[in-house]
């Protein structure tokens, strides 16, 4: 599905500082990926590259064998992949269906109910919801498109244990029971626990820690 072929990457600064060497990694549908390492260490960066948010220094990523580059990152952004932040990124002048709306074609009703906003929280702003619900209208707007891809950065970091736990359950959800290929960057050791599969960023290579 989303292949990372000999990839490099490194800050231009007055010293260049490798923060990926050389790195290969496959990913399929139906598993939850985490990606876990120390801060800086790249984990952030590597999603960016995945999402065609940042371009490698040098190899490619691949989506269904083709460079992303190919038909460009826009079409890559736009067709190919969805995204969750930790701080949402919902638009906050928008009520809670019309967010949902945003992300895609499926019935933004329905993507509701299954992340268990209810219909009294529809038509709200988005601001009236707690940093649960606008998470789990986060996920619903990514799961409104027919990407097979959803990206996550850190979407519990800003969530009680209780919440983050519905969260993950969301996210196992998406992987399982849609078939989609779910990769998250994580700090947490609880969210890596519950993955398929765990690799680590250290040292500018990936290592698959399960």
């Amino acid at each position: 599905m989303l292949e990372v072929k000999n990839v490099s990457y490194y800050y231009k600064t007055k010293r260049e500082k490798m923060i990926l060497n050389d790195v290969s990694v496959n990913f399929e549908n139906g598993i939850f990926y985490t990606i876990i390492g120390p801060s800086g260490s790249g984990k952030t960066t590597f999603l960016s590259l995945l999402a065609g948010l940042d371009t490698a220094i040098k190899g490619e990523v691949l989506y269904n064998g083709e460079d992303i580059t190919k038909k460009g990152l826009n079409y890559h952004r736009r067709h190919n992949i969805s995204l969750v932040f930790q701080n949402y990124n919902l638009i906050d002048y928008l009520t809670t269906i019309e967010n949902v709306k945003l992300g895609g074609n499926q019935d933004a009703e329905e993507l509701l109910k299954e992340v268990g906003i209810g219909k009294e929280y529809w038509n709200r702003n988005v601001l009236q919801l707690s940093g649960g619900q606008q998470q789990r209208v986060a996920i619903a707007r990514a799961l409104a498109s027919d990407a097979q891809v959803l990206l996550a950065d850190e979407p519990t970091g800003n969530l009680d244990e209780r919440t983050a736990d519905e969260i993950i359950e969301l996210l196992k959800k998406t992987a399982h029971d849609l078939g989609k290929c779910v990769i998250v960057v994580t700090h947490s050791k609880h969210l890596s626990e519950e993955a398929d599969k765990v690799l680590e960023i250290k040292d500018g290579a990936v290592y698959s820690i399960r």
